[in-house]
């Protein structure tokens, strides 16, 4: 897990039903990215964040881990599954969108 590059997205969709449309379309991506025929995200996680007023307006949560910044890049520009999801939320009510991606440094785990 170390190794892996982790992209997190949050967008500020302050509909509820804008906010479900968003889950919907990552359970898609999730379903069918695909790089050379494969799967290629590691790992893909998204949900509706809690209500705090630390969270500055952001509503929708997503992290994907990949394999290697290739791999992210491809996402990025390339994957139709994620191009599809791009399309989807410019007919939704975005306020703003914020994302990074890192190489771990620290990983800890407990069971």
């Amino acid at each position: 897990m170390a190794d892996r590059v982790h992209r997190i997205t949050m967008f500020k969709a302050p509909k509820p039903e804008d906010q479900q449309k968003l889950i919907a379309e990552y359970k898609v991506v999730n379903a069918k990215a695909q790089r050379n025929g494969a799967p290629y995200i590691l790992s893909l996680t998204a949900g509706v964040a809690e209500a705090d007023p630390r969270s500055n307006g952001f509503t929708v949560v997503a992290k994907t881990e990949f394999a290697n910044l290739d791999d992210m890049m491809y996402y990025d520009n390339e994957c139709k599954a994620h191009q599809d999801l791009k399309a989807a939320a410019k007919g939704l009510t975005i306020e703003g969108i914020q994302t990074v991606y890192f190489t771990p440094q620290v990983v800890a785990e407990k069971q």
